[in-house]
């Protein structure tokens, strides 16, 4: 007794892939598949636009780029920008009124002219002591 043949199948073809998505949500606006990514390998630009609230942003790319690096370089850049933005707040900005009052932030008292007395009651007031100081 011999075994049975099998028979012989035929090559698959190379799996499809899917493509990568062209369209993506605003990071701005929220709207979904509002960003859409314009490239030109030529001039080695990326270009992305919302077609909602307009926001545009320009990159640089190479040939191995696709939209999604174009997109991801947007939100790398926004990340960037919000953190700097949060860093210069947090230096520049006096975080009280009595912080104001002292000359904090690189400013003298007498360019901002501020009474001192208003400050210490506004200050009072945040810290829920009001007129009640003694007690």
């Amino acid at each position: 007794m011999g075994k049975r043949k099998k028979s012989s199948r035929k090559p698959q073809g190379p799996k499809k892939k899917e493509p990568l998505p062209t369209a993506f949500p605003c990071l701005f606006c929220n709207h979904e598949k509002s960003v859409s990514v314009k490239m030109d390998k030529k001039a080695g630009t990326g270009e992305l636009s919302c077609k909602v609230c307009g926001q545009q942003f320009q990159t640089g790319i190479n040939y191995l780029s696709d939209a999604v690096d174009v997109y991801s370089d947007w939100i790398d850049a926004c990340d960037t920008v919000a953190k700097e933005a949060a860093e210069a707040s947090r230096t520049d900005a006096p975080h009280s009124y009595s912080d104001l009052a002292a000359g904090a932030g690189g400013r003298r008292n007498s360019d901002m002219q501020i009474d001192r007395h208003l400050v210490a009651a506004v200050d009072d007031e945040e810290d829920g002591q009001g007129d009640y100081d003694d007690e």
